[in-house]
C-alpha cells in the first residue's frame, strides 16, 4: 500500500455496509488537552457477596443464581424486549410504529468474579462459545424470533452495569438495521461473484499481511481496512460459515483461543482491563436461506492514546460520518508489537 496513505487524509470504503469513513492520520500529532480520567486498577475478589451475578447470590429481580461452575445463562430480569407487547402497529401520515417482541438473556462467562475473557483459560472460554451456540439454536428456533444478537459490553465506560464478566443476547422479531445493511452487500457480491464477500476479503488481507493480528487453523483476527474505532478488530472464520452454530468441537476451541489472544493484546496495550463492545453478526433465524452470509465477530474499543484518553463519536461523526485518526495499519502495528502473555502474568 502507498505509504502516503498513513500520513494524509483520505476516505476508506466499508464493503459490508456500503459506508465511507474519513481517516485523518496527521491529527495524531495534535497536543491533547481534552478529557483524561484516572486509571483505577481494581483488584477484584473471586467471589463478591453483593454481586447479582455471582453463583448462589440473589439477583436484583429476586431470583437466586444456582451454584454454577462454568458459563451460565438466564433470562434478563430487566429485559429491553418482552415476549409479548400490547402495542398495535401504527401509521399516520409520516408517523409510523410497530410492535417489537423478543427474549433477552444474560450470559455469565465464569463463576469467578475476578476474571475477564483475557484472564480466563481457553477451555473456559470454549464453554462460553458452546453456550453461545446453544442459545443461538434455541432462541433462533422459537416462533417470532428472527434474529439473535450476541454481544458483550466490557467496562464501566461502555455502560456495563456489573463488573462480573458477562455478555448479553437479545433475540427479536425484526431483523436489525446493521444486519439488513450487511445482508444487502453480502448478497450483491454473492450474486455477482458466486463467492463470499468476507471470504474473498480475508484472502486479500492474508496476502497483504498488513492488518493481521493473529490466526490459527480456523480463525483470523485483524484490523478491518475500514475500521472506525482506534483499535477496532474483527475475528473471521476461514471457512465460509453463516452462523456460529456450524462450528465443530475443534473450531469452538480455535474460536476461544483467538478471542483470548486478541483480548490479551488489548489489555497489554495500555496495561488496563481494556473496555470494548463486541458482537457476533450472523444470519437471521427466519428460516430463509442466506448462502452469501459469512459470520464474524467485531470488537469496538473506545481507547485512543492511553487507558484514560478515549475516542468520542461527537461533532462531525454525529452529523456527517465516522472519522478516525490512527490508520488501521498503525493500529495493527501497535498491537502486533505486544506480548501474547497478559501483563498481569509477567
Amino acid at each position: 500500500m502507498d505509504t502516503e496513505i498513513n500520513k494524509h487524509p483520505h476516505r476508506r470504503y466499508n464493503i459490508l455496509t456500503g459506508e465511507w469513513i474519513l481517516v485523518s492520520p496527521h491529527r495524531t500529532k495534535r497536543p491533547w488537552q481534552g478529557k483524561t480520567e484516572k486509571n483505577n486498577v481494581e483488584k477484584r475478589k473471586t467471589y463478591d457477596p453483593s454481586c447479582y451475578l455471582c453463583p448462589g447470590n440473589s439477583r436484583a429481580g429476586g431470583e437466586t443464581n444456582p451454584d454454577y461452575k462454568s458459563a451460565y445463562s438466564f433470562e434478563n430480569d430487566f429485559p429491553s424486549l418482552l415476549p409479548k407487547a400490547p402495542v398495535k402497529d401504527f401509521e399516520n401520515g409520516l408517523l409510523k410504529a410497530e410492535a417489537e417482541t423478543g427474549i433477552c438473556k444474560v450470559v455469565c462467562f465464569s463463576p469467578d468474579h475476578s476474571l475477564t475473557l483475557p484472564l480466563m483459560e481457553e477451555k473456559d472460554i470454549t464453554e462460553v462459545v458452546k453456550l453461545w451456540k446453544k442459545e443461538y439454536h434455541e432462541l433462533g428456533g422459537k416462533e417470532d424470533i428472527n434474529y439473535v444478537q450476541i454481544f458483550e459490553n466490557k467496562g464501566q465506560i461502555m455502560g456495563c452495569s456489573n463488573p462480573h464478566a458477562h455478555g448479553q443476547i437479545w433475540s427479536q422479531k425484526s431483523i436489525p438495521t446493521e444486519i439488513s445493511k450487511k445482508s444487502k452487500h453480502f448478497k450483491e457480491y454473492w450474486n455477482k461473484n458466486k463467492s463470499s464477500l468476507l471470504g474473498d476479503y480475508l484472502k486479500q488481507e492474508l496476502e497483504l499481511n498488513e492488518r493481521i493480528l493473529a490466526q490459527n487453523e480456523h480463525f483470523v483476527a485483524l484490523i478491518p481496512y475500514w475500521a472506525v474505532w482506534p483499535y477496532e478488530a474483527m475475528i473471521i472464520p476461514k471457512k465460509h460459515y453463516q452462523h456460529i452454530g456450524q462450528l465443530n468441537t475443534e473450531e469452538e476451541k480455535a474460536f476461544a483461543a483467538i478471542i483470548k489472544k486478541l483480548t490479551i493484546k488489548y489489555d497489554n496495550l495500555f496495561e488496563t482491563s481494556f473496555p470494548y463492545s463486541s458482537g457476533i453478526h450472523q444470519i437471521p433465524t427466519d428460516s430463509k436461506e442466506y448462502p452469501e452470509w459469512h459470520f464474524h465477530m467485531s470488537f469496538y474499543p473506545p481507547l485512543l492514546r492511553s487507558a484514560t484518553v478515549k475516542k468520542f463519536m461527537v461533532g462531525y461523526e454525529m452529523f456527517a460520518g465516522p472519522q478516525r485518526d490512527i490508520t488501521a495499519e498503525q493500529a495493527a502495528k501497535n498491537l502486533n508489537e505486544l506480548s501474547e502473555i497478559h501483563y498481569l502474568n509477567h
